[in-house]
């Protein structure tokens, strides 16, 4: 079956979805995104989603595509007419179709773009837990806005992938570990206690993140917010990363060198699993 893409107002086959070449977004990565996990056919965590979306809107003085209701009917459709059961929704706002220019353009109609697609588990990877490299830090000094500009993320995530590795952390010049290129990052420190940087302009506020915590809360688990090095990472008892797509992922290596044992701790199986349970709730209540 066809995939189905929703595009300014009108469901298309994804071989007929396109935008015009003066998008801005295309143009002047002039826009916004949001990645969102479905799990037996219903999203997860759908309104926090969307708030960050309205909060990254806000940022960049870019108008809400529609209310927050309108879109998640016509995300839902999106869901439905792809047949998702267990995947993602990608959703992406940018300011609109202008002539080409810096400054924003007056009386435009942002432009929306959504698709949808089922996915493998991670299951496996979690398993045997991944592998991380360490990059520089070279983005902008607004990485709490979910922006399509994405370039430093994609080279990082490419020098990853040529080593071999699952994800990269980007690391900055005092040896502080900020965050993945599409992860937060966690380790357990040798007390039992979960750190992981606090929230500020130089990290993406994750959803998974703030359920990790939530769930974290819930099991006793004290979390610590603050920055680590690298070197305190890799002494650390275990690490592991949280996205809407890695969910709770174990890290076996950074850099070359094992954590803990070598293999997936305890604590991050132990939230793995408790995020399942959370994922699931959402199918339990649809």
């Amino acid at each position: 079956m066809s995939r189905i893409a929703y595009v300014n107002g009108q469901y298309v086959p994804m071989a007929d979805a396109a935008v015009h070449v003066e998008d801005r977004g295309y143009q002047f990565a002039d826009g916004v995104y949001e990645v969102i996990a479905v799990s037996g056919g219903v999203m997860v965590d759908a309104e926090p989603h969307l708030v960050r979306l309205d909060r990254s809107l806000s940022e960049l003085q870019i108008e809400a595509p529609m209310s927050s209701a309108a879109l998640s009917h016509v995300i839902n459709e999106v869901i439905r007419r792809n047949l998702v059961r267990n995947g993602i929704i990608y959703l992406q706002v940018t300011r609109g179709v202008s002539r080409r220019d810096h400054a924003f353009p007056a009386n435009v109609r942002p432009a929306l773009v959504i698709t949808a697609r089922n996915q493998k588990s991670s299951d496996m990877a979690a398993t045997g837990g991944i592998e991380i490299v360490t990059v520089p830090d070279n983005r902008w000094d607004r990485c709490d806005i979910k922006s399509v500009s994405l370039l430093p993320n994609i080279l990082a995530k490419q020098t990853a992938k040529e080593a071999g590795a699952y994800e990269a952390w980007f690391v900055e010049a005092d040896g502080m570990v900020t965050e993945g290129s599409s992860t937060n990052a966690w380790i357990v420190d040798t007390d039992g206690n979960l750190v992981t940087r606090k929230l500020s302009n130089s990290i993406l506020p994750g959803i998974t993140r703030q359920t990790v915590q939530d769930l974290a809360s819930e099991l006793q688990i004290k979390i610590i917010e603050r920055s680590f090095t690298v070197e305190e990472a890799k002494a650390a008892s275990e690490a592991f990363i949280t996205s809407t797509t890695a969910l709770v992922m174990p890290i076996r290596k950074i850099d070359g060198t094992e954590i803990g044992s070598g293999a997936p701790g305890p604590v991050a199986l132990r939230l793995r699993s408790h995020y399942a349970d959370h994922m699931a709730q959402f199918r339990e209540r649809a």
